[in-house]
């Protein structure tokens, strides 16, 4: 074989070995390139609804001079109501997508039924959990209701949020909550996979 050869034969041996590792499954059965897309369309939506907020709150005092509850509970409103008007049709799904809610289901379920699942599960229930809400996307979370949050363990399984948002775990749903307006960005229900004592 001479050099030319050679170094085409080399070339293809790498070539192939790299689309291989570009493929390796990850364990949600889905390709590391796969799931990395659905995560950039994630971050995406979260940027777009970022800058519409920050249009919302255009005008608007600068929240962090208001002191008192009156005026922070105002605020909130205010904020609230700017953002339905620039988004009158959310509705769900328009962030948590159905590749998105696939992903995301799989990374919760990850933990869950892992060594730390037991764990995840006695944190639930020991802070509070929330039932069943009727719950609106683009509508303010019910402020006579808990606010439970989400266990640590399974918060680092999920990508990170900018400030100002949040997930928060509603029975077997997630929401995905804006603090500063205290309004309902999307959800995604069952979210948690049923344990075996629910079934």
């Amino acid at each position: 074989m001479n050099i030319r050869s050679e170094t085409a034969s080399i070339a293809l041996i790498v070539a192939s070995a790299y689309f291989a590792l570009a493929q390796v499954a990850s364990p949600a059965g889905k390709s590391v390139n796969q799931n990395s897309l659905v995560i950039q369309d994630f971050d995406k939506r979260l940027d777009d609804y970022a800058k519409l907020r920050k249009r919302a709150q255009a005008g608007l005092p600068n929240s962090k001079s208001e002191t008192s509850a009156a005026n922070v509970k105002q605020y909130q409103q205010s904020l609230a109501q700017n953002i339905r008007s620039q988004r009158p049709r959310a509705k769900a799904g328009d962030i948590f997508t159905p590749s998105i809610t696939q992903l995301f289901r799989e990374l919760i379920a990850t933990p869950i039924r892992g060594n730390s699942g037991g764990n995840i599960r006695a944190s639930l229930r020991h802070a509070e959990p929330v039932h069943e809400l009727p719950l609106v996307v683009n509508q303010e979370y019910p402020q006579t209701s808990a606010m439970q949050s989400t266990p640590p363990t399974l918060l680092s399984n999920l990508p990170k949020l900018p400030p100002d948002l949040e997930y928060r775990i509603v029975g077997r749903g997630l929401i995905l909550l804006d603090t500063k307006a205290n309004l309902i960005v999307d959800l995604l229900p069952d979210a948690l996979p049923i344990s075996q004592g629910e079934r």
